[in-house]
């Protein structure tokens, strides 16, 4: 048996805002609307899905593994925009990022609350 994630939904305050920064930050290619999400496409296939809700949210975590190329690009995005990230999920070292399990790794949040993480390794040293 074969089961992958396929997509996964991104409650938002503001959809539009949220996807771009995603895309922005990330370097990914432009989300489509589709029904009433917007479909941030990630390269292994799998999408997160932005939606519009409330003013109350859910803080979610999302993980993203990356090529060492891809954690220095999206790193360097972080910096000029002055986003705060941190070397733990908990946000007790900022400006900071971990080497966990031989890789590179570092947190910081979207403008919804949401805690977005990069890693080079997964969990484990895999």
């Amino acid at each position: 048996m074969s089961v992958e994630l396929n997509h996964t939904i991104v409650p938002a305050r503001d959809r539009d805002g949220t996807a771009a920064f995603l895309v922005d930050v990330l370097g990914l290619e432009p989300a489509p609307v589709y029904g009433p999400f917007r479909v941030v496409t990630l390269s292994n296939g799998v999408s997160l899905d932005v939606v519009q809700a409330g003013e109350t949210l859910p803080s979610q975590h999302y993980a993203f593994l990356v090529s060492e190329e891809e954690f220095d690009q999206i790193w360097g995005r972080i910096k000029e925009r002055g986003l705060t990230y941190w070397a733990d999920p908990h946000h007790q070292n900022p400006g900071q990022i971990n080497t966990n399990d031989g890789g590179r790794g570092l947190y910081w949040s979207d403008p919804n609350g949401h805690n977005l993480e990069i890693i080079t390794v997964p969990y484990g040293g895999g």
